[in-house]
């Protein structure tokens, strides 16, 4: 006989919420406080080559080298600004505190708000799943902030824990993180289940340890024969009915 599922792990970006505009119009938001015109094109072209490299040298936060969240991505801002002719030192520090404390402290939840969106299908899934006695997690390749954004979007309650790729030293696809998850789950790997948007990250690694790990795909982007119907989702509400079909079966 299968064991049962009890717990439901969760992706979040892409997965629960999505960022409702883009970095360089957020960034542009930032510098136009500061008394800075900026292009978001520009700006946003930017960060996505700082992001780029300093993810290649200094990966999942560069914990392995001593950094820490904060540190990183306020790397990662003076680096995005610097591109875009940016050079005051202080105005440059400023800015980076300024965009990463909009994003960690729990009184900043309207900001929050403003910057993610929840999913439509989100909160029904996760009140669904909850109703059917099943137990929910976070495991996300995300920084320690995660908490308070969670939180501003309402969304913290369900869960019981959160496993961060920062807090766990590890980024998704290392099967350790799962594995730290799996600790907190208290059960065998075959009575977890997995959800997230990310074939490799998500999908892959996740039923590399054991768990039953779903795919969403909301807009069909993955055409592969490798992906069995029963684990792809087109959307969130069709996860409680395949959950409640295994704890029956079960």
């Amino acid at each position: 006989m299968r064991a049962p599922v009890r717990w439901v792990l969760w992706d979040v970006k892409d997965t629960l919420l999505k960022v409702r505009s883009s970095v360089g119009e957020q960034y542009c938001d930032e510098a136009k406080r500061m008394g800075l015109s900026l292009s978001p094109v520009e700006v946003d072209a930017a960060f996505r080559q700082a992001y780029r490299h300093h993810s290649s040298t200094f990966p999942n936060y560069g914990i392995a080298q001593g950094l820490d969240g904060q540190s990183w991505w306020k790397a990662v801002v003076k680096a995005t600004f610097s591109q875009c002719k940016v050079c005051d030192p202080a105005l440059l520090n400023t800015m980076a505190l300024n965009l990463y404390q909009n994003f960690s402290n729990a009184e900043n939840w309207e900001i929050i708000h403003v910057l993610f969106e929840v999913f439509p299908d989100t909160k029904a899934a996760l009140e669904s799943c909850s109703s059917l006695g099943l137990h929910l997690g976070v495991v996300s390749n995300f920084d320690n902030r995660l908490e308070a954004i969670l939180r501003g979007c309402g969304l913290l309650f369900h869960f019981s824990f959160l496993v961060t790729s920062e807090g766990a030293g590890v980024e998704k696809p290392n099967a350790a993180i799962f594995d730290q998850a799996l600790l907190k789950c208290g059960v065998p790997a075959a009575s977890v289940a997995h959800v997230g948007d990310h074939y490799v990250n998500d999908y892959l690694t996740s039923r590399s340890v054991g768990i039953h790990g779903f795919l969403l795909d909301r807009k069909s982007h993955f055409d592969r024969h490798d992906i069995p119907k029963e684990h792809r989702l087109s959307s969130l509400d069709e996860l409680p009915a395949r959950l409640k079909r295994h704890i029956d079966e079960c």
